[in-house]
């Protein structure tokens, strides 16, 4: 069985042999950068399953190369998992908006993240899994190509973030359901202790930036006050 490889890009050596020290424990495979450059230079050659990203790192920042990564058609599809001693909201908005699929606030357990990691890889795993057998979902304008991993609206391609479509995919799938930010942050996350809603809130209205034509008087994607969101049905 192939083991699985982790990424780690940071600055702090003790940080780096801490977290590799843990998730070697676990089975995976570890490899490790220490500057931006080096680890846009990793990402390219070994396509690794998951990244873990500093954001303060010397020369290219962890924004940058989250962004980097998520236009690459070849590695746009990696989950990236941020850790970052930024505690402020704002920083962990920027960085989900850079194209994370999730955050890590330091100083955090190894228990945590390997928590964090089982859950993306899990999900990533479950929804090539569930695609399989599937060819598209069409909603309005909506359209998702789930053997190519595409979505079109108005036939015109959008680039999504993993997180960004499986939570599409999970909406357009239930067309008038409404799941609230708990259910969409366990299913979707896979986990529920460590996490927060809001990581949910700002993948919404990343999502409304890029499916609906005013996205601050949403159509498609409704708010449903005081429980979460849901797709509209057409």
């Amino acid at each position: 069985m192939t083991k699985e490889r982790v990424l780690i890009i940071e600055d702090e050596l003790n940080i780096i042999e801490l977290v590799a020290y843990n998730l070697e424990k676990e089975g995976w495979l570890v490899s490790k950068a220490q500057t931006g450059e080096e680890g846009l230079e990793k990402i390219e050659e070994e396509h690794p399953d998951i990244i873990l990203l500093d954001l303060m790192l010397p020369g290219i920042d962890g924004m940058e190369i989250c962004r980097r990564t998520r236009q690459n058609k070849l590695t746009k599809d990696i989950p990236i998992i941020i850790l970052t001693a930024k505690a402020e909201e704002a920083d962990r908005v920027l960085g989900l908006e850079s194209g994370a699929d999730d955050y890590v606030t330091k100083p955090f357990s190894p228990r945590e993240l390997v928590a964090r990691i089982r859950a993306v890889l899990r999900r990533a795993d479950r929804n090539f899994s569930e695609t399989e057998d599937k060819e598209t979902i069409i909603l309005g304008p909506i359209k998702m190509d789930l053997r190519q991993h595409k979505v079109l609206v108005d036939n015109n391609e959008i680039d999504l973030t993993p997180k960004e479509f499986d939570l599409l995919h999970l909406l357009m799938s239930h067309p008038g359901r409404a799941f609230s930010r708990e259910y969409l942050l366990e299913n979707l996350w896979g986990y529920e202790f460590f996490g927060d809603t809001r990581t949910v809130d700002v993948h919404v209205r990343r999502l409304r930036q890029k499916i609906e034509e005013n996205p601050a008087q949403p159509y498609w994607l409704e708010t449903v006050r005081g429980v979460g969101y849901r797709i509209r049905e057409a």
